[in-house]
């Protein structure tokens, strides 16, 4: 229960790889606080572990600031920032009109930074911080018909990267997850659009996705976030500014 006391705040907290890090980061005693857009599904997800679920749209700046206050009122100065939501659509650039690249860019990156950029001032009252932004193996390869997606995600890391240097020798650490094909929705919808639009079945499209991750399998969302609670544990400190792989094998 090493984290209990501190406050984790995490975005697209409701499903998928962010519910399983706020899982995570409650297990080991944390207060956690979820965010996303739909409330409904927030408070089914909180119910599991005992956390706060308030609505947010990370792409509005005035929301993401308030939301963030409001959630330290609550619980205090979020010393666990958690920027996971994001949008993972495939379009080839030819395909592309410049709405889809701001939107996904807005979301993804701009998203994150305003998270971030909301709770910063709160961790750095406190004596511990860590800021665990969720990327993806498109941010460090880059992901074949998909170049908004990988361009955010490797902005994502950029901006990661550029922190942990401005906050370099304090208690704060600053590092990026970056896994491969996880089991969760984004995956089915994934498996949908890409089997109607390479004009093939759902099973080949999933196995287009399992064969990528080079254990060939889909990632547990668990996995990721113990992953998550690994970088606030114990000997941890000097982990900063790293891209943390997770996809079955060496990139």
């Amino acid at each position: 229960m090493h984290l209990s006391g501190k406050h984790a705040f995490i975005t697209g907290g409701g499903t998928g790889i962010g519910l399983a890090i706020a899982q995570s980061l409650a297990a080991q005693g944390a207060s956690v606080t979820i965010t996303g857009r739909r409330i409904d599904v927030l408070k089914d997800a909180a119910a599991s572990f005992g956390g706060l679920p308030l609505a947010l749209d990370v792409t509005d700046p005035d929301a993401t600031a308030s939301v963030v206050e409001a959630a330290i009122a609550q619980n205090g100065p979020v010393q666990v920032c958690v920027p996971n939501a994001g949008i993972a659509e495939g379009k080839s650039i030819s395909k592309m009109d410049l709405a889809f690249w701001r939107r996904t860019m807005a979301t993804n990156l701009d998203g994150a930074m305003l998270t971030i950029q909301a709770c910063l001032p709160s961790m750095l009252t406190t004596d511990w911080g860590r800021v665990i932004a969720v990327s993806s193996i498109a941010g460090v390869r880059g992901l074949r018909g998909a170049p908004a997606y990988s361009a955010s995600k490797h902005g994502l890391i950029g901006l990661i990267r550029g922190l942990s240097e401005d906050y370099m020798g304090g208690p704060y650490t600053f590092n990026a997850l970056c896994p491969g094909y996880v089991d969760t929705p984004i995956v089915t919808r994934n498996t949908d659009d890409i089997a109607a639009r390479a004009g093939m079945s759902k099973e080949e499209a999933l196995g287009t996705m399992v064969r990528s991750n080079r254990h060939k399998r889909l990632i547990e969302a668990s996995e990721i976030g113990e992953a998550a609670a690994w970088l606030c544990g114990a000997g941890s400190g000097s982990v900063n500014g790293q891209t943390i792989e997770i996809a079955g094998g060496q990139v």
